[in-house]
């Protein structure tokens, strides 16, 4: 009976939690399909949406098939073609990672923090990117980056307490390499058709340094300011909701 309303749920909330920050900013070139082919957006959202459908399913045998079929379904209903099979395979592979990690993470909600860092992280500067001569761009920005950090910690913390706050450092180191991960794919997607892939992975190595060590130097307070934030927030939850022996 669980899967009764598990799958379904899963499949929304694979498309929501991948794809709808693509609505939110508005599809590029008039185009009316459920997401662009874009690498950044594949990856990303197929990311995001894998880990949420997981974490609805729990049990790796079911959500595997069950994202695979969804994306490949919504792919083909959406009148995208597979004869560039570099796009689906992508978006499937995407999945299928997100969704093993989302249904480790039922179990240890450590793991799907980790899972979730790089999504969290593309959709933290998304509001900014359309504001570069914003006055207050730096607030805005480290305002997202903190709450992003904050919301993987408490999921770090969810399953069992505090005795997973000894991930909170990796999970941090991890959370800004994410800025630069985004970088990079970002990066390899917009590169041009006939460029060659030692220029193309040169270019995506300098754009992950290049963000990496200003996001560290940039938004320290704020990240800072997360750790304050979280430890509350775990706090308050293992109050109102101890953990099971």
């Amino acid at each position: 009976m669980r899967y009764l309303w598990s799958v379904p749920s899963a499949v929304v909330a694979w498309f929501v939690a991948g794809f709808a920050a693509t609505y939110l900013k508005g599809l590029p070139d008039g185009t009316t399909l459920f997401v662009p082919a874009r690498l950044d957006l594949l990856v990303l959202g197929g990311l995001a949406g894998g880990v949420a459908a997981g974490l609805f399913v729990g049990r790796i045998r079911y959500t595997l098939p069950l994202v695979a079929l969804v994306a490949a379904g919504m792919w083909w209903l959406t009148g995208n073609s597979f004869a560039d099979e570099a796009f689906p395979v992508t978006l499937l592979v995407a999945s299928a990672v997100g969704g093993l990690f989302g249904a480790l993470g039922t179990r240890s909600s450590v793991v799907a923090a980790f899972a979730l860092a790089i999504p969290v992280a593309w959709l933290a500067l998304r509001p900014a990117n359309q504001l570069a001569d914003w006055r207050w761009l730096w607030q805005l920005n480290g305002l997202l980056v903190a709450a992003g950090l904050a919301i993987l910690l408490y999921v770090a913390c969810w399953r069992r307490g505090w005795r997973s706050a000894y991930s909170w450092l990796p999970l941090t180191a991890v959370y800004l390499a994410s800025f630069g991960v985004v970088a990079g794919v970002r990066t390899i997607s917009r590169a041009p058709a006939g460029q060659s892939t030692d220029v193309t992975a040169d270019a995506a190595t300098e754009a992950f340094f290049r963000t990496f060590g200003p996001m560290l130097r940039e938004y320290w307070p704020w990240l800072v300011l997360a750790v304050l934030l979280a430890i509350p927030m775990v706090a308050l939850k293992l109050r109102a909701l101890p953990p099971p022996p």
